[in-house]
């Protein structure tokens, strides 16, 4: 497999990301359609098909999100969310900035412990 190939095959792997437009109207779409169809499924497939998203998977995703955001479904919200991809960011960051200073405290540290000349 050549190197061409090997980027097509990873950029047809990697998710897709969909504007917030797609997203809500995808959302109220499935809310609209729900009463025709007898299942979650089918409804999600009909709305993925209609606005071309890549599957119903996706569609249920959305709608998942968006019961959880209203407090309608128990679940981690899209700030929690966030809040959190930030929290372990910083920590990680802490984490580092302590390594380095203990580094630095133990150098310095052999530094004092050495005879004077």
């Amino acid at each position: 497999m050549d190197v061409e190939q090997k980027r097509s095959e990873a950029y047809r792997n990697k998710p897709q990301q969909y504007p917030p437009e797609i997203k809500s109207q995808a959302v109220e779409l499935f809310k609209s359609c729900r009463a025709e169809f007898p299942s979650k499924n089918q409804t999600a497939k009909h709305v993925a098909n209609l606005l071309g998203v890549g599957c119903k998977e996706t569609v249920l995703t959305w709608v998942k999100q968006v019961e959880v955001d209203s407090g309608t479904r128990v679940g981690t919200t899209t700030e929690e969310h966030a809040e959190i991809r930030r929290l372990k960011r910083e920590n990680a960051e802490l984490r580092r900035a302590n390594g380095i200073l203990k580094a630095a405290s133990t150098f310095f540290a052999a530094e004092l412990d050495r005879p004077q000349k």
